[in-house]
């Protein structure tokens, strides 16, 4: 049967028969095939569906819950019994949101060290793709903010505190200065992450807090793109700290603390809330945990 709810998860998850079996690695009559065979098992009608996907039933909502259930504990069975075997080893998959990833780097690379046959998959997604993913089973973990918006049941362990930065060119007014006030920023040329990023939508609150109408001319998915063009446009960017420096690092642009606004979020670490944990996602939030310890 689990492979049965496997298909189950695919169709749920991608809402098209045709992408669920490709995603799958199946033909789409395998696929059909599958599904009617699991229904007949239960007894009970999963998905409306005439010529397209039409939705899932009542009962077809009730079994995904129980699919995602299932199909994780049996992943976990695999893997405990894997590391019964050879010791932790596998790919750990991980869905980060952008102002993040240096700290991804951070983790994979001490975690990698210390567990060599294990490898790592880093994505970069938003906040809201991160949870989704997680409940799919398409990742193990995240990097995400703990306190900002609602996470539902995970478990976290937090990583570090964001501290904003103006990032601006040498040419720039504000190039010279120790701090910038967030008010200071009303009619200034911005270049920000896109909405749909949990990042932007604390920018936005805080400059509004401060009164200011953000005039955001350029707005993207990647901090890469965002410094790219305070590096040969002239445009202001705000970034967390950590990837500020990261990217700024040997170019001429300025960091600058932003100031006013008393807006502190925590970035961390999260996980499915299951216990126990796989012994290899069990020893990912361990060691989570000694390193910001240890800092």
């Amino acid at each position: 049967m689990i492979d049965k709810l496997e298909m189950f998860l695919a169709v749920a998850k991608e809402r098209h028969f045709g992408r669920a079996a490709a995603s799958m690695g199946i033909t789409q009559p395998t696929l059909s095939a599958g599904i009617k065979q699991l229904e007949e098992q239960l007894g009970v009608l999963l998905i409306f569906r005439g010529s397209r996907f039409g939705g899932l039933t009542p009962e077809g909502q009730s079994a995904l819950v129980w699919a995602r259930r299932i199909v994780g504990d049996t992943r976990q069975l695999r893997e405990e019994m894997r590391a019964v075997r050879h010791g932790l080893a596998g790919r750990l998959r991980i869905a980060v949101i952008p102002t993040a990833l240096t700290w991804a780097a951070k983790i994979s690379a001490r975690f990698g060290a210390m567990h060599p046959k294990v490898g790592f998959t880093i994505l970069s997604r938003t906040s809201i793709e991160i949870l989704q993913m997680i409940d799919d089973l398409d990742v193990d973990a995240g990097i995400s903010y703990l306190d900002n918006e609602p996470l539902g049941k995970v478990s976290a362990v937090p990583l570090y505190d964001e501290r904003y930065m103006l990032v601006c060119g040498m040419e720039s007014e504000f190039a010279e200065r120790k701090s910038v006030a967030w008010t200071e920023l009303n009619g200034q040329r911005l270049c920000l992450l896109t909405s749909d990023m949990q990042n932007r939508r604390i920018i936005n609150r805080n400059l509004a807090a401060a009164g200011v109408t953000p005039m955001t001319t350029v707005e993207s998915s990647s901090t890469v793109v965002m410094v790219s063009h305070v590096l040969v446009g002239g445009w202001l960017t705000i970034l967390p700290e950590d990837i500020a420096r990261f990217l700024t690092q040997g170019k001429d642009l300025r960091l600058i603390p932003l100031d006013g606004v008393d807006s502190i979020h925590t970035v961390g670490l999260i996980a499915p809330w299951r216990e126990p944990h796989t012994p290899v996602l069990q020893a990912l939030l361990t060691e989570a945990r000694r390193m910001v310890s240890n800092r």
